[in-house]
């Protein structure tokens, strides 16, 4: 295969992850960029791929010999780790990927483990960018995905023709480790965002209001936002399918606060989001969608 235009051989791509958010993400770089070649560490999560021609493998070593390009999106700092470079006697993808490859990790992780792991892998040849996502399972599903990038501006530029076949908004932040410190700062504004929704529809149903007409008359003033525009009838249901797991917010805000302690900021309410969605996590609704925020403001207002 060749990229339009060029005798050049177009670069074979490997995705890793195929959870809600990653076998989204890999059918839609596998329509524009096919072949695609997958590993997953649960085998058969998305066989949905397999009819766009995506092969699945099942090992990394089969990932890397097929993979000049590798994305990833899995859960965590740990699991990237163990992803990149092995683990009780498992090798990783850093083990069997030639000098010359690129690595775009497109989970949201640690910013100072991804330096880390840029540096390990950069002793070996391998580039990295990191390029966490926002906008959730829809986003994903439509290739719609705001895209936060930090490396290199050879390495980005490289990684762009990929990205862009999942995201419609492409920053390049920085250097390495800033895409992942942007994603740290989407996930403080979401959650005040989220609370901010979820106390105001809250104060609507015990004003004794209609609250849809409350919301259609915000949604022409200031208070409007993606999450009212896309959550508020969750909230106003008190039914969370899933979008965005409150689990992987919280993963996200203890980052962020991290992060913050790293560099003397103040979050009191990405700290008190924290606390609650912890709180919903030991209830058993880590699985919900986040919007399930309000299930809290709504228990504590008696409704």
């Amino acid at each position: 295969m060749t990229d339009p235009g060029s005798s050049a051989p177009a670069e074979r791509i490997g995705f890793i992850g195929l959870g809600t958010m990653g076998a989204a993400m890999a059918a839609n770089v596998a329509r524009a960029r096919s072949p695609l070649t997958a590993w997953n560490r649960t085998a058969g999560r998305a066989p949905e791929l397999a009819e766009l021609g995506v092969t699945e493998v099942r090992t990394l070593a089969e990932l890397a010999a097929a993979s000049d390009v590798v994305v990833i999106c899995i859960s965590d700092t740990p699991d990237v780790e163990a992803a990149l470079f092995g683990g009780d006697g498992v090798p990783g993808l850093a083990d069997a990927l030639a000098p010359g490859s690129l690595v775009i990790d497109c989970s949201t992780i640690s910013p100072s483990a991804t330096r880390g792991f840029a540096t390990r892998l950069g002793a070996r040849g391998i580039a990295m960018v990191d390029a966490p996502v926002s906008g959730g399972s829809e986003g994903a599903q439509k290739a719609t995905l705001t895209i936060m990038v930090g490396g290199d501006a050879a390495d980005v530029a490289r990684a762009r023709p990929v990205l862009e076949t999942m995201g419609r908004t492409i920053t390049h932040i920085g250097p390495i480790g800033a895409g992942q410190a942007t994603k740290a700062v989407n996930q403080v504004i979401l959650c005040g965002a989220y609370l901010g929704v979820a106390e105001g529809l809250v104060l609507a149903m015990k004003a004794g209001l209609d609250v849809e007409t409350v919301v259609t008359a915000l949604s022409g003033g200031a208070a409007q936002s993606w999450v009212l525009a896309n959550r508020s009838s969750r909230m106003i249901d008190d039914d969370y399918p899933l979008g965005f797991k409150v689990s992987l917010h919280l993963k996200d805000l203890r980052i962020a606060l991290e992060l913050a302690r790293e560099n003397g900021a103040s979050l009191p309410v990405a700290a008190l989001a924290a606390q609650i969605e912890n709180g919903l996590v030991a209830q058993g609704h880590g699985d919900d969608d986040m919007s399930a925020l309000a299930r809290a403001i709504r228990s504590w207002s008696g409704l």
